[in-house]
């Protein structure tokens, strides 16, 4: 189900930037349009993962990192029968991860510091499995493709008062609801394909992992300690904020029309039904090393787990 959804608002997506195109120019509008767009898609299928790391500052771990967070991902990684990810760690206390890349062959997975000092191993697990589920399943590649489309249709009917094409077909009441309902609809598809491949990557990250209250608990733990601590370079990079296990930002209350995430009592119910029902296999503990010191600057949290 949740595969034909995304299907479904993709086709979404591309209907209403045919649509905008069409209206500014045409038939010929709408193929320039479309000429634009794969431009600038292709652009962003080569180049967004290594964007978004450098927009949060993302360090490269090499394998044998001494938190052993490499080792748990490949282990994860081949649990899940896919290639192994490169492994980034954030210097940012609010703790939350993000998976990048174009397919799973070139894909990473970025987690803070302050995850790292909260969670438990188990609950990590659940976090990197979430990510790779993401990655296995081209959710990376799908969120990429449903940014750009968005950008380019509001960038689109920005064009709409510069250009008669328009005001011809429609009017100029028409003209400006085209600009102010067109980016609209288009960030509401694009949020609604975020949430929907949120829900997938809890269940296949779960199943990926072995036990589904690991994430459960990893996900009420990460909303508890993100509500409360600011992430500078998420506010800064607004757009890349889906990207993420548990919205970074702050300082705006949404309801669930405008969420670019599920509810997160929603997707911890969700996981709880599935291991009452005995979904994922037996849990085994992960071997991942237990780390020594913070892997951040600055103070220990309070709350530090044993990773801390």
């Amino acid at each position: 189900m949740g595969y034909l959804r995304t299907a479904i608002l993709m086709a979404a997506m591309t209907a209403l930037f045919m649509g905008v195109g069409w209206m500014l120019g045409g038939g010929g509008g709408a193929m320039i349009a479309l000429v634009v767009a794969a431009g600038m898609n292709a652009f962003t299928w080569w180049n967004s993962d290594r964007m978004v790391l450098r927009m949060h500052g993302a360090q490269f771990l090499a394998a044998g990192d001494r938190w052993g967070l490499h080792e748990l991902t490949a282990e994860l990684a081949r649990n899940a029968g896919m290639p192994v990810p490169a492994v980034y760690l954030i210097d940012q206390d609010q703790p939350n991860a993000f998976a990048t890349g174009r397919n799973p062959g070139n894909a990473a997975v970025a987690v803070t510091t302050g995850l790292m000092a909260r969670l438990s191993r188990e609950e990590l697990a659940g976090v990197i499995a979430h990510e790779l589920a993401h990655i296995r399943n081209h959710d990376t590649a799908i969120m990429t493709v449903t940014a750009t489309f968005a950008g380019a249709i509001s960038m689109l009917a920005n064009f709409a008062l510069f250009f008669g094409g328009s005001r011809e077909r429609v009017g100029i009441i028409g003209t400006l609801a085209l600009m102010i309902l067109a980016p609209l609809a288009a960030s509401l598809v694009q949020m609604a394909i975020s949430r929907s491949r949120e829900y997938e990557a809890d269940r296949i990250g779960a199943e990926i992992c072995g036990n589904p209250l690991w994430l459960a608990s990893a996900l009420e733990g990460i909303q508890r300690a993100a509500s409360r601590i600011d992430y500078a370079a998420a506010e800064r990079h607004k757009a890349t904020a889906h990207m993420f296990i548990i919205n970074p930002l702050h300082g705006q209350r949404m309801d669930n029309l405008f969420a670019t995430h599920p509810a997160t009592e929603n997707r911890v119910a969700a996981l709880r039904a599935m291991a009452g029902q005995g979904g994922g296999r037996v849990p085994q503990r992960p071997t991942v090393q237990r780390q020594t010191t913070v892997p951040r600057s600055g103070r220990r949290s309070n709350d530090a787990g044993p990773w801390g």
